[in-house]
């Protein structure tokens, strides 16, 4: 088989037929190299030109390629918009350089509430915790601060500086004592006797008092001791339900020591819808039940038909036939037995 070779005889003939030497002396390849030369010193200046910077507005970063030459023509270019007060870092005249970093913070309107005043002020910082220290405003490590510290700094923002401090506090308290209680089958059920008198003890505490702006906040028991310890009070209580009164055995269920007043006739029924007799007495329903059968020492055997407004806790008012009769019974301490 036979091998051709595939050649281009065209270019060939016109790159060895073609007169160099005479197109170098031409006004042709003057023009041609001074438009290349031109392009290379443009391609040179556009590199050294074009940079890339770092912008940042607001916290905001943005890497950016510009061909500007001062931070005031980068912002001009960008539309960031400026106004009396906002910082620029560097300076607006400054010359951009390759990897420059130009940093923008608007200024903001805030207002501060600390130490018991409230001021307006405007900042370029960019966090609370940055503007608190631009206001000369110093923080303990108890402070609060709302928002808090690494909070960005908003247009509008409250910031409001709790001063917290902690203090001990001593005191003594009371520590009353305990009740023993024991049974005394000579005493009516439902009476009972102080057989020993109990005495208080005193506790020394420890607080930690918190303070938040001066006001009391919140305070923790830190520490507390006995200093004299407390007595328990012995009570005996009643046993008995049975008493012997006038030779009668009277068998109840509880005592009582009431206070008893007297009444007569009023011209209206009792509240249980009887008419008054002797016999009849006004009670707390809430102490002694209405319809309770009851003995009253120095009155007798009676029953709970009746209250009274004025009859409240251990307090009882029997019927007398007579204002006479009432009026000779006045107000005494008696002992009512509940059958």
């Amino acid at each position: 088989m036979e091998r051709r070779t595939l050649s281009l005889p065209g270019w060939k003939t016109f790159f060895s037929g073609f007169d160099w030497r005479s197109f170098y002396r031409s006004k042709t390849a003057v023009i041609c190299l001074a438009v290349i030369l031109a392009f290379i010193l443009a391609a040179a200046a556009y590199s050294i030109a074009n940079k890339t910077v770092v912008l940042q507005v607001d916290g905001k970063a943005s890497q950016v390629k510009t061909l500007c030459g001062t931070v005031d023509d980068l912002i001009k270019a960008q539309k960031v918009t400026l106004k009396k007060g906002d910082e620029v870092i560097p300076p607006l005249e400054a010359k951009l350089k390759e990897n420059m970093k130009v940093v923008v913070n608007h200024a903001l309107h805030a207002t501060l509430i600390a130490d018991g005043k409230t001021s307006k002020f405007i900042s370029c910082r960019s966090t609370v915790g940055d503007a608190l220290k631009e206001q000369g405003v110093n923080l303990s490590g108890k402070d609060i601060v709302y928002p808090s510290t690494d909070q960005r700094l908003k247009e509008g923002t409250k910031i409001r500086v709790v001063r917290v401090s902690v203090k001990e506090m001593a005191e003594e308290a009371t520590i009353y004592p305990g009740v023993v209680r024991e049974t005394d089958p000579n005493l009516a059920s439902g009476l009972m006797r102080v057989v020993k008198a109990g005495k208080n003890g005193i506790e020394k505490r420890i607080w930690q008092v918190t303070y938040h702006d001066g006001q009391e906040f919140g305070r923790l028991l830190a520490s507390s001791s006995v200093s004299r310890s407390a007595v328990d009070r012995v009570v005996a209580v009643g046993t008995a339900t049975q008493v012997s009164r006038s030779g009668m055995n009277i068998r109840f269920k509880r005592a009582l020591d009431v206070v008893a007043s007297a009444y007569t006739y009023t011209g209206h029924n009792t509240s249980s819808g009887t008419p008054p007799g002797f016999g009849t007495v006004a009670v707390d329903p809430g102490v002694i039940p209405l319809g309770s059968k009851l003995y009253i020492e120095g009155y007798g055997y009676a029953t709970a038909l009746d209250r009274g407004g004025s009859i409240v806790g251990n307090r009882v008012d029997v019927f007398m036939n007579s204002y006479s009769q009432a009026r000779l019974w006045g107000i005494r301490r008696v002992r009512v037995y509940v059958l």
